[in-house]
């Protein structure tokens, strides 16, 4: 028999255990599915400094605070592996990997967020989160004064260099291409004198026994040149890939696979709402993820309020 629920909230990251929280205060009958454990990007986070009223932590220990704020309020959790959502007008399906089970709700919530994309190369997954990070607003800071390798040479490559060039005595540009970023950008980096850029390299390996130690890659022109540099920590900017296969046919995705959502975070479908890094946005951070889930929540608990 299916299960029944006001709200059904799809991931349990910043965003999704906010929207729960939110949604179970405004008297909704809530659901919240993760394939994973709660936390979402935010577990493999060594150090959070910049979550307001937190101090420093780590993304684990903020997530477990988080988790069990919903479940001091009595939020329904299950692990389970969504792999369809039907919209049914006023009733909407969400089928799930797990014993094909199927819960019907009068709203959802997408906060499934989104997967760096990872080079696959030797030592990526042994420092992946102890050396190896993907947000320098985020981990930047225990560089201070010490040597770092970015990947990548996008806007978001380029951007965050610009701001550990600050902080680090050495950076060290390791791209596929050339920079493709805002040629003002570029051009800042550039000129800036602890800065060091290797364009068109591959990435061959991170290397260390007890920790990172550096990075070795070699050039894909005719010369072939294979370099290594040492370094405390890497940062990768080789794009992110969205969660969102199992709502693609709900027509609410742009070309990079993210929601299409309005201010009040609803998506063109009706009864659909999406929050965090999963819609299209400028800033992916901890605290944004969590304002997103509650504008959501409200917005949702508004829409299920409308039906009755």
């Amino acid at each position: 028999m299916e299960k029944t629920y006001d709200i059904v909230i799809v991931g349990a990251g910043p965003a999704g255990m906010t929207a729960a929280i939110y949604a179970i205060r405004a008297n909704m009958k809530v659901l919240m599915l993760d394939r994973l454990s709660p936390g979402g990007q935010m577990i493999n986070t060594n150090e959070v400094e910049n979550y307001t009223g937190a101090g420093k932590l780590s993304g684990a220990e903020l997530a477990i605070r988080m988790f069990e704020h919903t479940q001091e309020l009595g939020v329904e959790f299950d692990y389970k592996t969504v792999i369809d959502i039907t919209d049914g007008g006023p009733w909407k399906t969400i089928t799930c990997e797990e014993g094909n089970t199927v819960y019907r709700a009068r709203a959802v919530i997408l906060a499934t967020g989104t997967v760096p994309r990872r080079l696959g190369v030797p030592g990526e997954d042994t420092w992946a989160a102890s050396g190896i990070s993907w947000c320098a607003i985020c981990d930047g800071a225990q560089y201070c004064g010490k040597e770092v390798v970015v990947i990548g040479g996008g806007n978001s490559a380029v951007e965050e260099s610009i701001y550990l060039a600050g902080i680090c005595t050495r950076l060290t540009i390791v791209t596929m291409f050339d920079l493709t970023a805002d040629p003002k950008a570029c051009d800042q980096l550039r000129k800036l004198p602890n800065v060091t850029i290797y364009p068109y390299q591959d990435v061959l390996e991170f290397t260390g026994t007890d920790r990172l130690t550096g990075v070795r890659f070699r050039s894909t022109r005719e010369d072939a040149t294979e370099r290594y540099v040492t370094c405390d920590g890497v940062f990768e900017y080789i794009g992110f890939a969205a969660s969102s296969q199992a709502f693609a046919k709900l027509g609410i995705i742009d070309r990079t696979g993210c929601i299409q959502t309005d201010s009040h975070m609803r998506t063109s479908v009706p009864g659909i709402f999406g929050a965090g890094d999963i819609t299209v946005k400028h800033l992916r951070q901890i605290v944004t993820a969590c304002s997103d889930g509650a504008v959501a929540a409200n917005s949702a608990a508004n829409y299920v309020e409308s039906l009755r």
